[in-house]
């Protein structure tokens, strides 16, 4: 409908992050910190690649926007919680509910086929069963592995195997997928394939963190690049237009 009023209607206030942390620092001895005074947002929509040397601090930052660990000082919010204050039971449920998480080696159970391993996440939350089965119904034929609804893992490709992976972090809607290393174990043809997948998430509005080493992947399907270097924020650029 076409708006008659007199004068165009004033933007809005810009919306938060949706992951904020603040002035973070984690410390594991006396002598080193893992991460140190580091402050980085993450907009809605973006996806971000954090790159660095073995021991720069990427998984660290991942396990704290996860809730997995804590800072020693500092805050970090998540789709506005604070997941640093969080007690362990709030934390599982963020995790649960806010996040999805994809891991180097898949982390599936071999001895569920790959629906029931897709539908685990809902079965977690309580969500009912009928919605629950339309959802990984949706999920697997969007990611492309529908035809082995009722195959095990084990029989899948690493790239498949990182597809359903994918499905099962995306299963209860999460706000923001965390990749930790996401084509790490993967040969190279697997590896351009979720590539592909991971952009296509992000295209179709999905915020995506990962960290890793492959720098094809992160040229494949970020929108913003950062590099870690001992803990601190050593380049934070923008990519050029995908």
């Amino acid at each position: 409908m076409t708006d008659l009023t007199d004068s165009p209607a004033m933007p809005g206030p810009p919306a938060p992050p949706l992951v904020d942390m603040r002035d973070v620092s984690r410390t594991y001895d006396a002598d080193r910190a893992v991460l140190s005074e580091l402050t980085l947002q993450v907009a809605t929509g973006d996806a971000l690649a954090v790159l660095g040397p073995s021991g720069s601090g990427k998984s660290t930052l991942l396990n704290l926007i996860a809730g997995l660990d804590r800072p020693s000082t500092g805050t970090v919010t998540v789709d506005g919680l604070r997941v640093d204050t969080m007690s362990e039971t709030a934390s599982a449920r963020y995790r649960r509910s806010r996040i999805g998480m994809v891991h180097q080696f898949f982390h599936l159970l071999d001895d569920l086929t790959v629906r029931d391993n897709v539908l685990l996440p809902a079965q977690l939350a309580g969500v009912p069963r009928a919605e629950a089965a339309d959802r990984a119904t949706e999920l697997l034929r969007y990611l492309g592995v529908a035809r082995h609804a009722s195959a095990h893992p084990g029989t899948l490709s690493g790239g498949e195997r990182q597809r359903v992976a994918v499905a099962r972090a995306l299963m209860n809607r999460p706000p923001l997928l965390l990749a930790d290393e996401p084509t790490g174990a993967l040969d190279s043809a697997s590896g351009a394939d979720v590539r592909a997948l991971l952009r296509e998430l992000n295209a179709d509005g999905q915020t995506v963190v990962l960290v890793t080493h492959d720098l094809a992947l992160a040229e494949a399907c970020a929108t913003r690049t950062v590099e870690l270097m001992d803990g601190r924020i050593a380049r934070d650029e923008s990519a050029v237009a995908r």
